[in-house]
């Protein structure tokens, strides 16, 4: 046979300058994470040129993108310390909140999952449009993340000499000094390299989704979808070359004979054929001509609240009359304003002038001027 034929890569970190200045993790570059930053950069810049394309809000875009990543690196740590470390989490519970010690992609996943989730109902905004725009872009980003993987070879898988293996086991590979593609043609013991085949899995997906997006739009839902119903099924595979559990350093964990990993994948693609289901909802334009902004094309307000059609508001009821003018419209008769105004003159007649005589009073007078009159007489 002919033995592993993949050479070892290894990436030399960069100091800085200026790194005697700082703590002993940050005086150099690494290459790890400075493939993955660049992954989510270009990610998001994609993924926001392609929300103007596709009519979404600027910056509620920025703002879901923010809530995605930021959470989705929160999730993918938890998940690893709880699934693939517990055994951390026992020794020092505090490692639950070292962001920086272990991720998991799956973990990644339901942190997103969540951040967007949160951002529907925190900002009152329909979130599939922003899902999938996102995930439009989200391949590319993807190499570039497990082109990190591969650079520092953070997903090893157990001992092959099949061809496409990768020569873990090259003498120079502990040599601080060496650098650069390995390779010694008489190995002939190595391994599989799970982050560097995922990164080269991931490239047909991201160019079919770069073609897909250019020939003309798609349904909202479509691109989350499908990169749910076609990612897990590889990840599923490629885990079964993972180190077995007790087989040395990186060996995942077995829950029923599957990592959490193959697990996860029943779910992502229960959820990716869930998602294509609602995109039926969502038809989109026949060409990039016909796009028009997200408020127009779903009826939905810039609060996030529906619009009511042209023909309810021409059919609308007339706005009643002002509360002014409806008390001129009373009469004197009307029962609440006549005993108000009865007693409010009642008391004003009492005080202000005496009541006039009646009839008796005014004939009982005359005959008294009479009698008077005779007796004087």
């Amino acid at each position: 046979m002919p033995g592993p034929q993949i050479p070892y890569i290894k990436v030399p970190e960069i100091p800085l300058p200026f790194g005697d200045a700082l703590p002993d993790a940050m005086q150099t570059i690494k290459p790890f994470g400075l493939l993955v930053a660049t992954g989510v950069y270009l990610g998001a810049w994609v993924a926001m040129r392609r929300g103007r394309q596709r009519g979404l809000d600027e910056v509620k875009l920025n703002s879901f993108i923010v809530w995605v990543v930021g959470l989705g690196f929160v999730g993918a740590h938890v998940f690893d310390a709880i699934f693939y470390t517990p055994e951390r989490i026992a020794r020092d519970w505090l490692y639950i909140f070292k962001l920086w010690a272990g991720l998991s992609s799956y973990g990644g996943f339901l942190g997103a999952i969540i951040g967007a989730l949160l951002f529907k109902y925190v900002k009152r905004e329909k979130v599939l449009p922003y899902v999938d725009v996102v995930c439009s872009a989200f391949p590319l980003a993807w190499v570039f993340g497990r082109m990190g993987c591969a650079s520092v070879h953070d997903h090893p898988g157990s001992e092959s000499s099949a061809w496409w293996a990768v020569q873990y086991f090259h003498p120079d590979v502990r040599n601080p000094e060496a650098w650069g593609f390995l390779y010694d043609a008489a190995q002939t013991r190595g391994r599989y390299d799970l982050g560097l085949y995922e990164m080269l899995l991931t490239i047909p997906l991201a160019t079919a989704f770069h073609f897909l997006w250019k020939a003309k739009p798609r349904p909202f839902g479509f691109y989350a979808g499908w990169m749910s119903i076609l990612y897990a099924p590889v990840r599923f595979v490629l885990d079964f070359m993972r180190i077995e559990q007790g087989g040395g350093h990186e060996a995942d964990p077995r829950y029923a004979g599957l990592t959490p990993a193959q697990w996860a994948c029943f779910g992502l693609v229960a959820l990716g054929w869930f998602i294509l289901k609602l995109s039926k909802a969502h038809p989109a334009p026949a060409a990039w001509a016909d796009v028009k902004p997200l408020e127009v094309q779903s009826g939905v307000s810039m609060d996030g609240l529906e619009d009511e059609d042209d023909d309810d508001e021409q059919e609308a009821p007339p706005p009643k009359k002002p509360a002014a003018k409806a008390k001129r419209s009373r009469t004197p008769s009307s029962p609440k304003a006549a005993p108000e105004k009865g007693g409010e003159a009642a008391s004003r007649s009492s005080v202000e002038e005496p009541a006039p005589p009646s009839d008796g009073a005014k004939r009982a007078a005359a005959v008294t001027d009479d009698a008077e009159e005779r007796g004087e007489a």
